[in-house]
């Protein structure tokens, strides 16, 4: 299992601010580092892997924890 660098804890907010929160914390980040994103938005199982993409970072995992509550783990790759 991957052990995160940094947790973005984004339960309890809605769209766009899981996105927003995670973009200012991957940017303080190493490349190679692993960023955790907690979340209870359902939108964010679609937001978060597309905003990977995006911004050319690698979506490592995305589990449901709960019916709604999620986590992902994102790599920074640039």
């Amino acid at each position: 299992m991957t052990k995160p660098n940094k947790t973005v804890d984004a339960r309890g907010l809605s769209c766009p601010m899981p996105i927003t929160k995670s973009m200012q914390a991957i940017k303080k980040m190493k490349i190679g580092q692993v960023l955790e994103i907690l979340t209870t938005d359902p939108g964010s199982k679609n937001d978060i892997p597309i905003w990977a993409k995006a911004t050319k970072q690698e979506l490592l995992s995305f589990e449901a924890l709960g019916p709604e509550s999620f986590r992902f783990l994102v790599k920074r790759q640039k």
